[in-house]
């Protein structure tokens, strides 16, 4: 019986792991960098360990590291939670020889399916369905569109689609060059790349004992940057015979690696043909809606299953509908860019809410940019879309720029709502689900409330005074709002100011009454689901940068500079100059005009700040 475990891992994983061990009487111990010190899983585990440093590479992915912990903290056990070293066969061998008990397959299962390319010749061998790899030296324009995809890893990392044979080569290599740098491995490979296909998997359970539970299906369809944004279980519209083969090759594969633990297996799904991805020898971050669905803890499964117990009978019944939304802090008008600070204020009421952050702690650069997991369960696909769409709405969010209102806008698009969506989803529809609808009075709302606040007497002043006026940035324009005292309190010419105190406007419109919540940090106010920037009366003058200059969008490490380039270099508009890399996530700056590279200060290996000036390119 595991007395102690220790989380390979950190955040929402860390977290969710330690709540079923602290169900199930497990003491925890929690492996912490520096720039989680006091981060939420830090703070929840019974033990915490300080893994010196900050980067992943430091720390987390520190496998001899780790293992010493567990063994300086008394752990008799390692979860590895997900990425990072979860599908490492050497750190789950390390584990193994310290006499720990390692929570997952054998490294023998792990190390068949670590590379993409040893598991589709697996797979092929057991007659599970696959798309084969192309040779890259003989792809021809017939071939097209293809996929380079790194061999190691996961994630979206090291992948891209090939549309023009020219953009092979370059492909190829910044692929390789992404996956060295998450993975270690630089190794890629090219397959067929199948337009308008849905992504399906299967989640499975073995134990030591020859049993093999297939729990249902999901659907992990929307997506960006091949990065999973919105599942569900099971995955809708599916035919019973596409389930049925489904099922039936996640069992082969399962049993083809003599597989222990829970797992999952990737396919591709376009009409009725069914083509293996790969399987993550792992938990997966969509894990919840599998619980919701079939009412079990796969936790609880892992750890059973790595005590030596039994999968008894048949699987449990499902049932219902889940879905599951990620909350990233990241701007996806701004090609997905990732966002750092303070997250004042994270709250979801309503539904299931999976997450390694608290009120109050901060959002670095170091790891992904994901806060939390929301997830609604309903007897109904339609119940739980509109449960958790309205969860998600009226969710408190107090901090940097997030993906929510894009989350509410898909879990609401017609295309999702009747099952259509495939993985092009955002291709197709990122501009329109984007497209700035902040609501035309919370710049009202933000003003009285500011001005309340403001209020020596916590009230206002029975004499008339002059119209004021403030200035409040929202989705990148500015709005001024104007507003008077009377001695029957404050007015705006169209509108019934009904009430204003601490947090709360009510305005009246059309006859109509709206609640506005209102909370402020610095010079961020957030009324409701909308978030200003307060302008100051008189704006201080800002950096003088010369016309063309590339800032960096966001705190990250240059990764990479286009190849030759230096001063003095003609570039044209769009042309990749400089990649950054912040929270998991490449970010590609481009050339802003046709011109001359009058400047170029990036360096590989540099650590930015946001706004810091890499590059200058003269227009003239």
């Amino acid at each position: 019986m595991i007395s102690t475990l220790l989380v390979a891992n950190r955040g929402e994983i860390a977290c969710r792991v330690f709540r079923t061990c602290h169900e199930l009487g497990i003491r925890t111990v929690a492996v912490y960098s520096d720039a989680d010190e006091n981060a939420l899983h830090t703070r929840v585990a019974d033990t915490a360990v300080r893994l010196p440093g900050a980067s992943p590479a430091e720390t987390y992915l520190r496998g001899e590291l780790i293992v010493k912990a567990a063994v300086a903290a008394g752990a008799d056990a390692v979860h590895p939670g997900y990425g990072f070293l979860s599908e490492n066969a050497d750190f789950a061998r390390a584990v193994l020889d310290a006499g720990l008990v390692w929570i997952g397959p054998s490294p023998e299962a792990i190390e068949a399916m670590a590379s993409k390319t040893r598991a589709k010749e697996l797979m092929a061998a057991a007659g599970v369905p696959l798309l084969a790899p192309l040779d890259p030296d003989v792809v021809t324009g017939a071939d097209l569109p293809v996929l380079v995809k790194a061999a190691a890893g996961g994630g979206g990392r090291g992948m891209r689609v090939v549309r023009e044979l020219d953009d092979l080569k370059g492909a190829l290599e910044a692929a390789s060059v992404e996956a060295e740098s998450a993975f270690g491995d630089g190794s890629v490979f090219v397959e067929p790349y199948v337009e308008h296909a849905r992504h399906v998997e299967v989640q499975i359970v073995a134990d030591g004992h020859g049993a093999v539970w297939s729990l249902g299906t999901r659907d992990c369809s929307l997506q960006r940057r091949h990065q999973k944004v919105i599942e569900e279980a099971p995955a809708p519209g599916l035919g019973p015979d596409v389930e049925r083969r489904l099922h039936s090759a996640a069992v082969a594969a399962a049993r083809t690696i003599a597989y222990t633990g829970a797992g999952t297996v990737e396919f591709l799904v376009s009409a009725d043909r069914v083509h293996f991805l790969e399987m993550n020898t792992r938990l997966q971050v969509e894990h919840p809606v599998t619980e919701a669905v079939f009412g079990i803890d796969l936790v609880a499964l892992q750890l059973r299953v790595a005590e030596g117990g039994t999968l008894e009978g048949d699987p449990p019944s499902p049932s219902g509908h889940a879905v599951e939304a990620r909350l990233y802090a990241e701007d996806p008008s701004q090609d997905w860019a990732p966002q750092t600070g303070t997250l004042h204020r994270l709250s979801v009421p309503g539904v299931r809410l999976d997450t390694g952050y608290g009120d109050g702690d901060t959002i670095g650069v170091h790891y992904d940019a994901m806060l939390a997991k929301a997830v609604a369960h309903a007897p109904t696909r339609a119940e739980a879309v509109r449960k958790l769409a309205g969860a998600l709405e009226r969710a408190t969010v107090h901090g940097p720029v997030t993906n929510r209102d894009l989350l509410v806008r898909s879990l609401r698009h017609e295309e999702f709502g009747s099952a259509r969506m495939d993985t092009a989803f955002y291709e197709r529809h990122l501009t329109e689900l984007t497209a700035p609808a902040p609501d035309p009075y919370a710049p009202l709302a933000a003003a009285l409330a500011d001005t309340h606040g403001r209020s020596r007497f916590g009230g206002w002043r029975n004499l008339p005074s002059q119209p004021q006026s403030r200035r409040y940035l929202v989705a990148g324009e500015e709005h001024e709002v104007h507003y008077r005292h009377t001695r029957q309190g404050p007015a705006a010419d169209g509108v019934h100011v009904v009430h204003v105190g601490p947090g709360l406007v009510v305005l009246e419109t059309g006859g109509v009454r709206r609640k506005y919540e209102v909370a402020r940090h610095g010079d961020r106010v957030h009324v409701n689901g909308t978030t200003l920037t307060a302008l100051p009366r008189s704006p201080a003058p800002g950096p003088d940068h010369a016309p063309g200059s590339l800032l960096a969008p966001m705190p990250g490490t240059v990764v990479r500079i286009a190849e030759g380039l230096a001063t003095g270099a003609t570039v044209q508009t769009g042309q990749p100059l400089i990649w950054l890399e912040a929270m998991k996530m490449e970010h590609k700056i481009t050339a802003p005009a046709d011109g001359t590279l009058t400047a170029l200060h990036a360096t590989p290996g540099q650590q930015v700040e946001v706004d810091t000036l890499l590059a200058v390119v003269d227009p003239s």
